[in-house]
């Protein structure tokens, strides 16, 4: 199973910028999958994530109304939109995927059986 994340960059406050997440090894319509972040010297936290079943999403408050999770099951292919990015937006953005929530856990890390590398986004001031 591989996760490839892509799709960071250097870009200005009030930017957008479009992250990819492509699934191999495993059918992304058939899995949960998330967005975490982390930023230097701080934990990963959650971003949004998207149930397989019923493409019902979730958001950090920190994002919810700029940030849009969403998929293309052809491609098998997760994306989040990132629009009005901030400097506190700035983090090694990660995809993951699990076949299963336990008691609605989507926000938690540990929750995710397989995750792709960190894309980097950096928003200057």
């Amino acid at each position: 199973v591989q996760l490839q994340a892509s799709g960071g960059g250097l870009v200005q406050a009030g930017d957008s910028l479009r992250l990819s997440c492509a699934a191999s090894g495993l059918t992304s319509s058939s899995y949960n999958m998330g967005w975490f972040r982390q930023a230097p010297g701080k934990e990963r936290e959650f971003v949004a994530a998207i149930r397989w079943s019923v493409s019902i999403t979730y958001y950090a408050d920190s994002v919810k109304g700029r940030f849009t999770i969403s998929r293309d099951n052809a491609k098998n292919t997760v994306f989040l939109q990132m629009n009005s990015l901030t400097p506190e937006d700035t983090a090694d953005y990660y995809c993951a995927a699990t076949k299963y929530y336990v008691d609605d856990n989507y926000d938690i890390p540990a929750t995710y059986d397989y995750w792709g590398q960190g894309t980097l986004v950096t928003v200057s001031s």
